[in-house]
């Protein structure tokens, strides 16, 4: 019995101490401040597990990253739980690279900005996801979703659209040397004729060169403005030769004769020719609209178009979503945005970029941009050549236009080999 009694005397002595927190030195205030510290030290490694890191790949550096990621920056405080990781990669890279990793079943990211044509040719061939379900296409100007729908599938997310709307010159250097737009195709003729006897300008134009694209932007502005948007879309399609009478004329009457009289310069890397542009050493220089967001002085640009211009190259950038991505839904969701708010905000940075989604007003746009956006509205929109046409016949493209740029005598040689490695359709 004394036994018994002594063992309940202890346990409630210990049911006593236990109650009173008083075990070890450890007080009951410490006990849940312990717990409440174990607590949020759980939550925030469970949030940090939970946050998603998608990839991005696009052909931004510089000024055009800066102003893209001012999109990515909204979309992350949108979207607290998804990070977003960027890389530079120059989209004739990626179409050597993409298709072998898909193939494998693989992907370098999990948003893509390409070509529309190789965004097409990847859905075909089932690497991609279909943006049907976050694309409505009501909302985007016509023919926008094209190049990148097949078969009633959209596998491009349209973003902003660059326009190639024509020469630009700095208002301060006409201003100084008395010149004037031209209105008619004799007063641009005899403005270059000006440019050219100022002292210190070496050539009226400078040609950006980069791998071929600028050169081929400028030939593009020569077909649509002398042969509409109509022959651009047959030539697109091949359903009218380069050595056609009609292409072949413009050539010949239009744009070798001002290669002939020495009014463009010999193609230059196109950053390096913005420089020199700028400076004076040169007085126009044909680029798109991203220019603006490339020079000192966005206000001292001015705008010539060749006279008559009937329709301007409107070329979007797309985005593609692999099917490989390990993070679909949260891919799906960035390629919305980035096809919608992300089009409202981009407008509105110095990116020198027109919206394609519809839900975007004049008032959205960087002021310097929002006379040329009114200027491209008035015009009809054309695809861009080159980059419907696509693969290696791009590449032979700018190639032979390099070589029309430098030997403008050799135009029957260039144009007979654009029609022999035209792909067969």
């Amino acid at each position: 019995m004394k036994r018994l009694l002594t063992l309940a005397l202890l346990g409630v002595v210990l049911m006593s101490v236990l109650s009173s927190g008083c075990i070890g030195g450890t007080t009951q205030t410490q006990t849940p401040v312990t717990k409440t510290v174990t607590e949020k030290e759980t939550i925030t490694k469970t949030e940090t597990q939970q946050q998603i890191v998608l990839k991005v790949i696009g052909p931004w550096s510089g000024a055009e990253l800066d102003a893209f990621m001012e999109v990515i920056k909204a979309f992350e405080r949108e979207h607290p739980n998804i990070k977003v990781e960027y890389k530079t990669y120059r989209a004739e890279d990626l179409a050597t690279i993409l298709p072998l990793q898909f193939e494998s079943g693989d992907t370098p990211a999990d948003v893509i900005a390409m070509w529309g044509w190789f965004i097409a040719e990847m859905g075909k061939k089932g690497h991609l996801l279909d943006l049907s379900s976050v694309i409505n296409p009501d909302e985007y100007i016509p023919g926008i979703l094209d190049p990148v729908t097949v078969a009633g599938k959209i596998y491009g997310a349209p973003f902003t659209a660059a326009a190639k709307p024509g020469f630009w010159y700095r208002k301060s250097f006409f201003k100084e040397h008395g010149l004037e737009p031209p209105k008619t195709w004799d007063e641009f003729v005899e403005l270059l004729a000006k440019i050219q006897k100022i002292p210190g300008v070496k050539t009226p134009i400078v040609s950006g060169d980069s791998v071929g694209w600028p050169l081929s932007d400028v030939v593009e502005h020569f077909i649509l403005t002398f042969g509409g948007r109509d022959l651009q879309l047959k030539l697109i399609k091949g359903e009218v030769k380069w050595e056609d009478p009609q292409v072949r004329d413009i050539f010949e009457k239009r744009l070798v004769p001002l290669l002939k009289a020495g009014y463009f310069s010999e193609p230059i890397e196109w950053t390096s020719a913005i420089d020199l542009w700028w400076k004076g050493d040169y007085a126009l220089y044909f680029m798109g609209t991203w220019i603006t967001g490339m020079v000192e002085d966005p206000n001292d640009l001015g705008l010539i178009s060749l006279p008559g211009v009937k329709a301007m190259v409107i070329a979007p950038d797309y985005f593609m979503v692999p099917k490989y991505t390990k993070h679909p839904k949260e891919a799906l969701e960035l390629a919305k945005f980035l096809a919608t708010k992300g089009q409202k905000i981009h407008v509105g940075t110095k990116s020198g970029k027109l919206a394609t989604w519809r839900n975007v007003s004049i008032d959205d746009y960087w002021e310097p941009m929002k006379e040329v956006a009114k200027i491209v509205s008035e015009v009809e929109s054309a695809p861009d050549l080159d980059d419907s046409v696509g693969g290696e016949w791009q590449k032979v493209f700018w190639d032979q236009l390099k070589l029309l740029w430098v030997q403008p005598d050799r135009l029957d040689e260039v144009l007979k080999t654009l029609d022999e490695k035209f792909p067969k359709k």
